[in-house]
């Protein structure tokens, strides 16, 4: 099996890059609440182009109710995400907000341990807490 979430994983670290650089211009003369909104509806229209355009929209009425609802509470985590993003954004410099940011990798480690069960190695509390000084050092 090849392992493409590699360049997958990539992708999204560049597109998330843009996504706060293009952000930060966006929000300069709107309120921080109607560029989410804005900026949600792009992401609604691309993902169904794509699920309608690959034929998997009939996929939607198998799925189970547990699915449903996590699925439903990773959208509302979403949702508050951005709309605290962006507001973060409108407020303060992209450099600052984004390392704070994407310093939820460090709660990912320690989420995915206590919810999901995965091995909180040595390696992952190194490197979270790098993730935490270099964040530190960042923001100072």
């Amino acid at each position: 099996m090849p392992k493409t979430w590699w360049f997958y994983a990539l992708l999204s670290a560049l597109f998330a890059a843009l996504t706060t650089i293009f952000a930060k211009i966006g929000v300069k003369d709107v309120s921080s609440n109607l560029a989410t909104a804005i900026r949600t509806v792009v992401i609604l229209a691309i993902a169904w182009g794509i699920v309608f355009a690959r034929g998997e929209a009939a996929g939607i009425e198998t799925l189970s109710r547990r699915t449903l609802l996590f699925l439903v509470l990773s959208g509302a985590a979403t949702g508050l995400s951005w709309l605290c993003y962006f507001r973060a954004l409108q407020e303060g410099n992209a450099s600052l907000v984004a390392p704070i940011d994407k310093s939820s990798l460090v709660l990912i480690l320690v989420l995915s341990a206590i919810f999901l069960g995965e091995p909180l190695t040595w390696q992952a509390i190194v490197g979270g807490g790098l993730i935490v000084a270099g964040t530190i050092v960042l923001i100072l």
